[in-house]
C-alpha cells in the first residue's frame, strides 16, 4: 500500500472530517477516469483500489499531480489492501474482465461473479454503512450477487447500468433530431442487457415527446442501437470496451449520493413486488440521494411496455438463477 500523502499535509482536521470518502475497486479505465471526474470535481476523498501492483498507485499520483491545476486539494490513495477502504462512504465496483468483440455481457457471468463474491464480503466487515454502485457486467445480476454476498440493506447497493443507458438513448435522440443533448430526456428501463427496454413515451425534447417528432420506424432504430451501444464501441475499439461514459454515468451517481441531490434517475435497484417484480434486481427510475436508493419511482406501463419490460426481468432472471444454481 502506497499512501501519496498524509492526512496532516496542507489540510486541518475539520476539512478530513467534512469530506466524503469514495472507493473504487478496480484501477482499469472505468475505475481510473471515474476517480479523475471525482477529483476534477474536489468531491471526495479517493481510495483507488486494485491487485495489480503499481496500477493503482501510479494511476492516484498521475490523478494527484493533476490537482493542482484543477484547483483542488483532497487525498488520493493507490493500494493493492482492501484495508484502506474501512469506513467508505461509497464503494464502486468497477472490477472484472471486460468485453471483448462478439462478447455479451452474460457472458462475463462467471469469470466476473467469484471477483463481486470476494470483494463484498470484505466490504460487510470494512465499511458495513457504505452505499455500494455496481458497474461490473452483467450488472444487475453482479448487484444481486453483491447484495447477497454482503448482507447490505437493498436500498444502499444498485448497478449503474440505467444512467448509461438513457445517456446512449440520449445521444442518439439528439444525433437524429440535429438538437442539444441536454435538451433531451429519456428512460431505459428493465436489465443493462440487449433486452433493456428503451422508453419512448417517457422520452422528450423540452417537454415534446419524440414520438411527436419521428417515426416509428427511426425510433425502432435508435432503440436497437442503444441496446447495442456497448457492443457498437466494442467491435470499433476491438481491445476492450466503453469507458467514458460508463465513468461519467458513475459520477452522476456518486455525485447525487455525496450531495443528497434527490436526483430522479434510473438504476438497477432491488424490486419487492414493484412493477410486478419481487426480489431481483432490475433498472427502474428511482430518487437517489444521501441514503442511496431512497425511493421507487412506478410508472403505469402499457401493455406493450410491459411484455418489454417482463422480457428483460425474465433474462435477469435466468443469469441469476444460473448464479445460484452453480453456487
Amino acid at each position: 500500500m502506497v499512501g501519496l500523502f498524509d492526512s496532516s499535509n496542507h489540510q486541518n482536521d475539520k476539512e478530513v472530517v467534512l469530506r466524503k470518502k469514495v472507493s473504487i475497486i478496480g484501477a482499469g479505465n472505468v475505475g481510473a477516469t471515474l476517480a479523475q471526474l471525482i477529483a476534477q470535481s474536489g468531491l471526495a476523498d479517493i481510495v483507488l483500489y486494485d491487485i495489480m501492483e503499481g496500477l493503482p498507485q501510479g494511476k492516484a499520483l498521475d490523478i494527484l499531480e493533476a490537482t493542482p491545476l484543477w484547483g483542488v486539494s483532497l487525498q488520493i490513495l493507490g493500494t493493492n489492501s482492501l484495508d484502506p477502504l474501512k469506513g467508505s462512504d461509497i464503494v464502486v465496483i468497477t472490477a472484472g474482465a471486460a468485453r471483448k468483440p462478439g462478447m455479451s455481457r452474460d457472458d462475463l457471468l462467471e469469470i466476473n461473479a467469484s471477483v463481486i463474491k470476494n470483494v463484498s464480503e470484505n466490504l460487510r466487515e470494512l465499511c458495513p454503512n457504505a452505499i455500494i454502485i455496481v458497474v461490473t457486467n452483467p450488472m444487475d445480476v453482479m448487484a444481486q450477487y453483491c447484495w447477497e454476498s454482503a448482507c447490505f440493506p437493498a436500498g444502499k447497493v444498485m448497478g449503474m447500468g440505467g444512467v448509461l443507458d438513457s445517456a446512449r438513448f440520449r445521444t442518439f435522440v439528439s444525433l437524429e433530431l440535429g438538437v442539444s443533448p441536454e435538451d433531451v430526456e429519456a428512460l431505459v428501463l428493465g436489465g443493462h442487457g440487449d433486452q433493456m427496454v428503451p422508453m419512448p413515451r417517457f422520452t422528450t425534447v423540452r417537454g415534446i415527446p419524440i414520438t411527436e417528432l419521428l417515426d416509428q420506424e427511426r425510433i425502432a432504430s435508435l432503440i436497437e442501437r442503444t441496446r447495442s451501444g456497448g457492443a457498437e464501441i466494442v467491435s470499433l475499439l476491438k481491445t476492450g470496451s466503453a469507458y467514458y461514459a460508463p465513468a461519467a454515468s458513475t459520477f452522476q451517481m456518486v455525485k447525487a449520493i455525496v450531495l443528497d441531490e434527490k436526483r430522479v434517475l434510473p438504476a438497477a435497484t432491488y424490486l419487492d413486488g414493484q412493477y410486478g417484480v419481487e426480489g431481483y434486481f432490475v433498472g427502474v427510475p428511482v430518487v437517489l440521494g444521501g441514503e442511496g436508493v431512497e425511493r421507487i419511482i412506478e410508472l403505469e406501463l402499457t401493455d406493450t411496455e410491459r411484455e418489454f419490460f417482463s422480457v428483460s426481468v425474465n433474462a435477469v432472471k435466468t443469469l441469476v438463477n444460473k448464479l445460484r444454481n452453480k453456487d
